[in-house]
């Protein structure tokens, strides 16, 4: 065969893929993706007004006297406490939450939820969050109380084993609170998606599928689980919507994550950075405390009615480390890409299903854009990887 007949341009391949999106699909998805810039900044003002309004009008410290009236304990004081500070910013921040979770998603074609079905899932996410997010505050301070000089060391460890039991109950006990799983039955999807498992020592007997269509229309996948508690799991989007060469390169991504252990990974670097919030944490209450410590009712740290404040600094570290955490996100993404190519094989059928992604991600950013924001590679960079890998792959075979 003559060279120019095995020859491919990665970019020309690149930028055909890309003309395939119509100019107004295109501009409805980056009107979308780029409005998350501005939602995620006003989150991050919301939060902060949130909290200083209810540090200034004393209901941080009424919240904690009327848990501490219920029992001496007081790690369920704590408890107590997070449960009342939940239910109310819950209730002050509820028209943003229905205005970016609800309105935003149908006004872009993204839900298939009606309201009812959405206040219903926002409860049942409530009262999770009320259990095991109390447990967990009520954890971190008794950690505080017990290690005033070292609890920023501590406490990131035990942020860590709540996270890793979160990692551990999610797949199997929480995600049935929102949607059915069931096996995946047909054997023309599931029998290659097992055998690229197999081929990588993935201990998965079955596939599972998650009825996400009922909330959503996006597409998704994962590889769950740690501690042999492993799961391969599906939405039933990506079974309906896409060929099978698309749900192969998704799958071999997903367990891309698994062999590469970005889920270890990703636990130490989250471990790092609340060790190192926690320090900053110490330093800035201490520094507020100081000056409005009196005037909120707030004791010192250990104290569960400088929550408020705990929260207003936590996000504001974390908004400020927001380009490295999705550096850190978006490079083990780009591993994953680069495994479920050598392992599915299908360059175009990662490309298409990159373009499917692109209904609710800008495909074409910046450079400095999707250094900042994108928390995993845009369209444009997975389909050139994509056409660069099938390249390669025709020039080895001539």
């Amino acid at each position: 065969m003559a060279q120019s007949e095995v020859t491919l341009d990665p970019v020309a391949a690149t930028n055909a893929y890309l003309a395939t999106i119509p100019p107004a699909a295109r501009l409805k998805s980056d009107a979308y993706f780029e409005g998350g810039y501005w939602i995620y900044l006003w989150n991050f003002l919301i939060t902060v007004t949130v909290m200083l309004f209810v540090l200034q009008l004393g209901l941080s410290r009424a919240m904690r006297e009327r848990a501490e009236r219920v029992t001496r304990l007081r790690w369920i004081h704590t408890f107590i406490y997070f449960a009342l500070f939940t239910v109310l910013t819950t209730l002050i921040t509820l028209p943003w939450t229905l205005y970016t979770d609800f309105f935003r998603e149908h006004q872009y074609g993204l839900s298939n939820q009606t309201f009812g079905a959405w206040a219903t899932d926002y409860l049942k996410a409530l009262g999770v969050s009320l259990v095991l997010g109390g447990l967990a505050v009520a954890g971190l301070y008794a950690v505080v109380r017990k290690l005033p000089r070292s609890w920023p060391i501590w406490g990131s460890l035990v942020a860590m084993a709540f996270l890793v039991f979160g990692v551990l109950i999610g797949p199997i006990y929480i995600l049935p609170l929102f949607n059915k799983v069931t096996r995946l039955e047909n054997p023309t999807v599931r029998d290659p998606i097992l055998s690229m498992a197999r081929s990588n020592d993935i201990a998965a007997q079955n596939v599972y599928v998650v009825d996400a269509s009922k909330q959503t229309k996006r597409i998704s996948a994962n590889v769950s689980g740690i501690f042999g508690t492993e799961r391969i799991t599906l939405n039933d989007n990506l079974l309906n919507r896409t060929s099978l060469p698309e749900i192969k390169s998704v799958m071999g991504h997903e367990m891309g994550h698994y062999v590469l252990n970005h889920v270890y990974e990703l636990l130490i670097y989250t471990s790092i950075l609340i060790a190192v919030a926690f320090g900053i944490l110490r330093r800035g209450f201490d520094w507020a405390a100081s000056r409005w410590g009196s005037t909120w009712g707030i004791r010192d740290i250990a104290d569960p009615a400088g929550l408020p404040l705990v929260m207003l600094i936590m996000a504001a570290f974390f908004f400020i480390a927001t380009p490295a955490t999705n550096s850190i996100i978006r490079t083990s993404e780009a591993e994953a890409d680069a495994f479920g190519l050598n392992v599915a094989r299908e360059p175009d059928g990662f490309s298409q299903v990159s373009l499917k992604l692109s209904e609710y991600r800008k495909l074409d950013p910046g450079p400095v854009e999707e250094m900042f924001f994108y928390d995993h590679p845009s369209g444009r960079t997975r389909i050139y990887k994509a056409m660069v890998w099938k390249a390669e792959q025709m020039r080895s075979t001539r």
